[in-house]
């Protein structure tokens, strides 16, 4: 069995947003717009940086999962795809973090 991926999950989402809303939890998130999209990726981070400082691992690894989803999400809502993210990663990992910042336009 090969490891479960983002780019599944990612595939998991799409198919979701496909769906109807009564039968798919993600339909009803893109069906509520953007703003309802980012809103609940904001809490679930917000969740996860507390469940950090706590120092609960299980608690943290549990939202961490909720991030990644509600981030797919958000991307879905707004048109870009996970692979445009990954070819953006693998840009920004390609010089280390001081010169990537560094070469950002201002």
């Amino acid at each position: 069995m090969s490891a479960f991926t983002l780019a599944d999950l990612a595939r998991i989402v799409e198919s979701r947003a496909a769906a109807s809303a009564e039968k798919s939890y993600t339909k009803s998130l893109l069906e509520e717009g953007m703003q309802r999209c980012a809103k609940k990726f904001g809490e679930e981070a917000v969740e996860a940086v507390i469940a950090g400082m706590q120092g609960d691992r299980e608690n943290l690894r549990n939202e961490a999962a909720d991030v990644l989803y509600h981030l797919l999400v958000v991307l879905q809502s707004g048109g870009v795809p996970l692979q445009d993210v990954m070819d953006e990663l693998q840009r920004r990992t390609s010089q280390s973090g001081h010169e990537e910042k560094a070469a950002r336009p201002k």
